[in-house]
């Protein structure tokens, strides 16, 4: 991989290997007067690129101000030193000018960041922005106050300047610190992936489950990063000669304030989870089984539910459509009905916040009889894909256990965009492919989920004698009856039956039991 080196700084060599800096100026020009992306690659290793000591920044725990706010007026972004009053991570009121950074750390390939930053520029364009140029940088290890390195901090604020960008987003977490750091020497909003994914989370939650999980998301990842408003919103000095000390600072009453408000959503998500459970339970008495439609955001999970169920759920070709669960009934071709249900997406890099925050939505993958795992087959990595799903799926699942993650049969959706969908079904055992669109293959996904979810039933053994004809119908109605073999007496049945059902035919039940 090659590219520019960071710039070295002030007092001395910055220890980068590359071209030199004096070539940085007519290539930020070049850039500025083309208006294309910018793309730098530098191999700087960690622990060389220190023209400013780490002791000058601010550390995680220690008190922030914003009493040195300075310019950088017209770089408005919606978080941080220089944002708005929104709540927002990215600004509403106009389309800001986002530049993107990308950091390849060991392990991390040319490819793999490309297609990592390529997604991040796709969940920039749904918060509602625009990417006008990328830096890229590989390093052995973050930098532990500016994550880059000072020498590339300053390559992005000239590219920064050159594209006149309102906000730099990070493709990887930065640190309070960090975050702070970065904006004091780029002059205008830094943030991470996570907030973009938190942004767009809060613009698309609309029941009142989704919007209080997202804002105990937010409160969680904004409280770390609060920042004081100086003096004048502090409390005067109490007592006669300020003996009693100082007021309480506006920074203490924000976190006070906000640290109550995190106990009053996580207790509103207790008792929403609280009616969620009784609901399963009633569903588990009915003998219905449940299915639900995991995978990756955009690959197609909503319009498989609409298309199966006719439930009229928004569908658009962007990330996270959609984020509250939808459950509708669903008649299979053997005749029995099942619960369907639609999840939220997972995308690489989920924040933890929203991992916690959701738990009590996604705790549904957990009960569910059948996970059907939609992936988009014309995406660039399929596989890649696969292993982000799987990973939250092992992460939420009890006791973090992935052996305890639900059945999962895997759906390859748009086999209308090309063969990749017919590909990837041939590769992997037990799978299907799909258009979700034009129907194709659809009428065999509900044929194989009937199978896959009597096969999931234990097998019973029953005698029903002649005279109870009745018996045997709805053995046929409420399972999957095996064999049947007349004797003198009756019909010996090998049936698999779901457990709700299994009472109702319990007289029957020869000595062998399940099995």
């Amino acid at each position: 991989m090659t590219g520019a080196a960071g710039p070295a700084g002030a007092d001395g060599s910055d220890g980068s290997e590359g071209d030199s800096f004096d070539d940085r100026p007519q290539r930020i020009d070049e850039l500025a007067s083309l208006g294309e992306r910018a793309v730098g690659f530098d191999d700087i290793e960690a622990g060389n690129d220190d023209t400013f000591e780490t002791d000058e920044f601010q550390t995680d725990d220690e008190v922030q101000t914003d009493d040195d706010q300075e310019g950088a007026a017209s770089h408005r972004g919606a978080f941080g030193e220089f944002g708005g009053e929104s709540d927002a991570f990215i600004e509403r009121t106009f389309r800001e000018r986002i530049v993107l950074v990308g950091v390849a750390l060991p392990g991390v390939s040319d490819e793999l960041l490309g297609e990592s930053l390529d997604e991040l520029e796709l969940l920039v364009d749904t918060a509602g922005a625009d990417v006008v140029a990328r830096v890229l940088q590989r390093r052995s290890a973050p930098d532990p106050s500016t994550f880059v390195g000072s020498g590339k901090v300053e390559e992005i604020r000239q590219v920064a300047e050159a594209t006149d960008c309102d906000t730099v987003v990070f493709d990887d977490e930065l640190s309070p610190a960090q975050q702070r750091n970065l904006e004091k020497l780029l002059g205008r909003t830094a943030i991470d992936r996570t907030a973009v994914i938190l942004d767009i989370f809060g613009q698309n939650a609309h029941s009142q489950e989704g919007k209080a999980q997202v804002q105990l998301a937010m409160f969680r990842y904004r409280l770390p990063r609060l920042r004081g408003k100086g003096g004048s919103l502090s409390q005067q000095a109490g007592g006669v000669g300020t003996r009693r000390g100082p007021g309480e600072t506006q920074l203490e009453i924000d976190r006070r304030r906000i640290t109550r408000q995190m106990h009053r959503l996580e207790a509103e998500l207790r008792q929403i989870a609280r009616t969620r459970d009784t609901q399963r339970k009633s569903r588990t008495r009915a003998g219905i089984a449940h299915v639900v439609i995991v995978g990756y955001t955009n690959a197609g999970k909503s319009t498989l539910l609409n298309r199966l169920t006719h439930a009229g759920v928004l569908v658009e070709d962007r990330l996270f459509a959609t984020l509250d669960a939808t459950t509708r009934r669903l008649q299979l071709p053997g005749g029995e009905s099942v619960l369907l249900t639609d999840t939220v997406g997972f995308v690489r890099k989920l924040p933890h916040q929203l991992v916690e925050a959701f738990r009590s939505t996604l705790d549904v993958t957990n009960t569910a009889d059948l996970l059907v795992h939609v992936v988009d087959g014309a995406a660039a990595d399929p596989e890649g894909n696969i292993d982000a799903v799987r990973s939250v799926l092992s992460e939420i699942a009890p006791d973090g256990d992935a052996a305890k993650v639900r059945p999962e049969m895997l759906v390859f959706n748009k086999s209308d965009r090309g063969p990749g969908a017919a590909e990837l079904a041939a590769q992997f055992e037990g799978s299907v492919a799909i258009s979700a669109v034009t129907g194709d293959g659809v009428e065999d996904l509900l044929l194989r989920i009937g199978d896959r979810l009597r096969a999931l039933l234990p097998a019973v053994d029953l005698f029903v004698p002649y005279d109870r004809g009745d018996v045997i119908a709805a053995l046929h109605r409420a399972g999957e009856v095996i064999t049947e073999t007349p004797t003198d007496d009756g019909v010996q049945i090998s049936a698999r039956i779901a457990e709700s059902n299994a009472p109702r035919f319990a007289e029957f039940v020869t000595s062998g039991g399940a099995r």
